[in-house]
């Protein structure tokens, strides 16, 4: 398994929260287990305590995305250290779940933990997949979806370092409301306009022949 793919973890996690539509899907234990993904052995272990143990992961990993977001890179770094040491990991090199066309193992570099329960195995595992993505491309690849209410976290991979929205269904709608809001500016400002002209024309009309 790639280090890239860990970061995902945070994304996912992130994003079961949309504090601007006060909606939380992170409610269960079988929510905690489809966050996990293919990990089913760690998976396993969650149980209905790791439901408020993850939320607080949760808040902190969206005030890494919140700090790189606003341009504030050096939090950013900082709250995710603050996750790395508490949370730590043992990088191991792993073959056994991917084989070629030949049946040898393809090696890749596997995050190998030791967690006390679930909530510790998956904050280590996100913490360090975006650790690795912040190295490898920027702290300023890290951003929150720019298409209000969403707020979603997302990992910017564009070449340009361009992307502002968590997905093209957001990227869509903004795009559209900033259509709308262009087309009712240019409705208003003929109307606009023709009200000064009337005021100007009324004030000169106002106006006493001594005045003039």
């Amino acid at each position: 398994m790639e280090l890239a793919y860990y970061s995902d973890y945070a994304v996912r996690l992130v994003n079961t929260e949309e504090p601007a539509r006060n909606r939380d899907a992170l409610t269960s234990v079988e929510v905690i287990r489809e966050l996990f993904g293919p990990a089913t052995q760690m998976a396993r272990r969650a149980t209905e305590s790791d439901v408020t143990r993850f939320r607080s992961v949760r808040a902190r990993l969206r005030a890494v995305f919140t700090a790189a977001d606003e341009g504030d890179h050096t939090g950013a770094v900082d709250l995710l250290n603050s996750l790395l040491l508490e949370f730590p990991v043992s990088p191991q090199i792993s073959g056994h779940d991917y084989l070629d066309e030949d049946g040898r193992p393809r090696w890749h570099m596997h995050l190998a933990d030791h967690p006390s329960n679930a909530t510790a195995g998956y904050a280590a595992i996100a913490a360090m997949g975006l650790a690795f993505h912040l190295t490898e491309f920027g702290a300023d690849r890290l951003g929150l979806c720019q298409a209000p209410p969403c707020r979603n976290a997302y990992l910017d991979t564009s070449t340009n370092r361009s992307r502002r929205y968590c997905s093209d269904r957001c990227a869509t709608r903004a795009n559209v409301a900033a259509y709308r809001a262009r087309k009712r500016l240019e409705a208003e400002r003929p109307v606009r306009e023709d009200q000064t002209g009337l005021t100007a024309e009324n004030s000169q009309e106002s106006t006493t022949p001594a005045e003039r």
